[in-house]
């Protein structure tokens, strides 16, 4: 009789080598892990908030000329001077304002400032009670540079004063107060979060070297990818935020895969193997599951990179690393670990886990499959529910209310929105880089009356309606070497909402000259339109390489298909969510959050690609082991609730985890942070406890034995190319059975 296994595979040879080398692996693992903890320490440091744009973008030309040409570019600092007494045409208010405004020009690394008072009087720089005015500043550089100069200046100027009082604000202000908080927490979510998961993995494992082991693994993830983290950020901009993924995500990988190694390492103990082949049996079949979800989990993630958009990106790059890090933590240094601890890692006596056939989820998954139409259909109706308020989804501009309200930046921005009626640091710029003798007033007068515009100013002047209200106090500011640009002002309410329409509405404005439209509002949208070009592209990636991986694993056509449609429904729920809660405002008061009425779009998108990754984890965990059974057994009925009671309790208490960790951030000050939180803590606890705990199982009875169909030319292919190891007692080969299932 030949033998089941007659080559070792990769992964056998790798447990067997982590076996023999055990000290040597670990010693290696503390070392590596102590320099990246050294060298990742000042990740926190080297990353950044990127600013808003989108490379190669009409607004993106329009800013490269207009530094290029003009040598300007839009207010990245505001100042909000208030008068302590009278208006600011007072001559005191006056004088004073006109000092603040000289001294901030006069500033190292300042290229420009004007304000109120410097601009003749625009009624855009004047609140609408006379009591206020602006300074707007514009500090060049790239964006770690040039945040750095705008804290320090408004750490210099903000001030009470006896005549004016001034509070700083302004785009790189609030994105340098968001990039503070964010990192702010991250401290805390970790202080928080390593001792939760831990007494989290006390309770579950009830020995104390297994959660040290497995929170170890975790930090080695952490840590690893906040190294490499701060190597990429040294070539190229990285996000803040990708650091506080890779807290959550490193001890989400980590956990998940030590978890699923360890409880097939104490199965195999339970059987009467020695040590060594315990080890080497859980790296063999744990191991090439966690191989498996690592690959689905790093293309969602690194679809990302698909996203022409540095924010984005930062997340592609993070994911690949935390992966790599929590893979190669599971599969090495867990083993070694397990080897050495020997039967230590064992189950208590009394502590073993139920008969298959005693256990609630099997229990759970014969009712359901009993009735799988009924159960089936009332858990998707109620799915669907929880999904509804998705379908009211309003995407819109970021603006100070991602902050807390007590923050200065904030507290600034709400000051100008109450008082000013227009927003001249959120401005349109036309830019015209050859205007040659085009009609300029008449076209600042049709830029006029667009719906939303307030007031636009240009070197024939400011007009208000179609009409010239003023001539401009510096024409040659607004012209060079031929060319003009014209700054059109939009209205408070304008910006309140989506920007999609004012945009549009001021590029139908025919010009008589070619020209470009920046400013914030025009990379709001071109950063949106961005996306939603590529959103195709990263969902076929996704969709398409997640299949291919499943289907490889299982050598089924519908298995994937059927993944496909329990993930999205997963997001769905996540999306209705966020709107209810972050769009519209429920839970506003206990969150600690202002709702805008509209949510800003790269964070869902973002959201979507970590929850489709973390649900196709869970499922490759699920139906790795509904397929081992069926190997074993060739009966479909019954190797779905063995092998869900095999995988759904791990499951249970991974998500459990992982939802707790995530649910910190909703305790941090930045809103995106909530968002995350909340939104992908809901979506892993729905997804591990009714999606794949119900659906699942209802799903695959109802479709019986085509679970394992697949046509010739692809079975063929599945036999030729599938990583397909059997287990001992499976069927010669590691083929799937040719029986239909019962």
């Amino acid at each position: 009789m030949s033998r089941p296994f007659p080559r070792p595979s990769a992964l056998e040879r790798l447990g067997r080598f982590t076996v023999r080398r055990r000290r040597w692996v670990l010693t290696v693992g503390v070392l590596v892990t102590l320099l990246s903890g050294a060298f990742g320490a000042g990740a926190l440091n080297a990353l950044s908030l990127s600013r808003i744009d989108a490379p190669g973008s009409e607004s993106d030309r329009a800013r490269i000329a207009l530094a290029e040409q003009f040598d300007t570019g839009y207010p990245n600092l505001t100042f909000l001077v208030t008068a302590n007494e009278g208006t600011v045409d007072d001559a005191g208010v006056r004088a004073a304002g006109e000092e603040l405004t000289r001294a901030i020009a006069a500033e190292p690394g300042v290229a420009e400032a004007g304000s109120y008072w410097s601009r003749g009087h625009s009624p855009a720089l004047r609140s609408e009670d006379g009591t206020q005015a602006l300074v707007l500043v514009r500090v060049p550089g790239d964006v770690n540079e040039a945040r750095e100069r705008v804290g320090e200046l408004a750490e210099r100027y903000a001030r009470d004063g006896t005549v004016i009082d001034v509070r700083a604000g302004g785009q790189d202000e609030v994105f340098r107060e968001i990039g503070a908080e964010s990192r702010q927490d991250f401290l805390r979510a970790e202080i928080i979060v390593i001792p939760l998961v831990f007494v989290l993995l006390m309770l579950f494992y009830r020995r104390v070297t297994l959660a040290l082991v497995t929170l170890g693994v975790g930090v080695f993830s952490i840590v690893g990818t906040l190294a490499a983290l701060r190597g990429v950020a040294s070539v190229t901009t990285v996000s803040t935020f990708a650091a506080n993924i890779a807290l959550v995500m490193g001890l989400a990988l980590g956990v998940d895969y030590c978890m699923f190694l360890i409880a097939r390492f104490r199965e195999e103990l339970a059987r009467g193997r020695n040590v060594g082949d315990a080890v080497t049996i859980a790296v063999r079949t744990a191991g090439r599951t966690v191989l498996f979800s690592g690959l689905t989990v790093a293309i969602s993630l690194l679809s990302l990179m698909l996203f022409p958009l540095p924010f984005l990106r930062s997340f592609g790059y993070g994911g690949a690393f935390v992966v790599l890090t929590a893979v190669g933590g599971a599969l090495v240094l867990l083993p070694a670990a397990l080897a050495t601890l020997g039967r230590r890692a064992a189950y208590r006596p009394g502590r073993e886990p139920r008969h298959t056939e005693r256990g609630g989820w099997y229990r759970l998954a014969n009712a359901v499959m009993r009735r799988p139409a009924l159960t089936g259909g009332l858990m998707l109706l109620l799915v669907l529910v929880l999904s509804a308020p998705v379908t009211g989804l309003r995407f819109g501009m970021p603006d100070a209310r991602i902050l807390p309200a007590d923050s200065s930046s904030r507290a600034t921005a709400d000051e100008i929105r109450a008082g000013f009626a227009q927003e001249e640091s959120d401005a349109l710029y036309l830019v015209a880089p050859t205007a040659g003798r085009g009609d300029v007033a008449g076209y600042a007068a049709a830029l006029s009356e667009v719906d939303g515009i307030t007031q636009v100013d240009a070197a024939e002047g400011s007009f208000v309606d179609g009409e010239r209200i003023s001539a401009a106090v510096d024409p040659g500011r607004f012209t060079a070497d031929g060319g003009t640009f014209l700054v059109a002002i939009p209205a408070q309410q304008a910006l309140e909402g989506d920007p999609v329409d004012l945009v549009a509405s001021v590029r139908a404005v025919g010009a008589p000259f070619d020209v470009l439209i920046g400013g914030t509002p025009a990379e709001m949208v071109d950063w949106r339109t961005d996306m939603t070009e590529r959103m195709p592209l990263v969902l076929a990636t996704i969709l398409v390489l997640t299949f291919v991986i499943l289907f490889l694993m299982t050598g089924s056509v519908l298995l994937p298909l059927k993944a496909t449609v329990l993930n999205l429904l997963s997001m769905g729920v996540m999306f209705g969510v966020l709107v209810w809660v972050f769009q519209d405002g429920n839970l506003s008061g206990l969150l600690g959050f202002t709702a805008t009425g509209t949510l800003e779009s790269s964070i869902p998108i973002l959201m979507f690609c970590i929850v489709y990754g973390l649900s196709m984890d869970y499922e490759v965990f699920i139906v790795s082991r509904i397929r081992e059974e069926y190997l074993r057994t060739g009966d479909s009925r019954a190797a779905v609730p063995l092998g869900l009671q095999r995988s759904a309790p791990l499951i249970t208490t991974a998500a459990v985890i992982l939802a707790a960790s995530f649910a910190v951030y909703a305790t941090g000050g930045v809103v995106y942070l909530k968002m995350i939180g909340v939104g992908m803590a809901v979506a892993v606890l729905v997804d591990a406890l009714l999606i794949r705990g119900i659906l699942l199982p209802a799903f695959m009875r109802l479709a019986g034995g085509a679970n394992w169909w697949a046509p010739p030319v692809l079975r063929r292919a599945h036999e030729r190319f599938g990583i397909s190891e059997a287990e001992p007692d499976a069927a010669p080969g590691g083929r799937l059975p040719v029986a239909a299932g019962r």
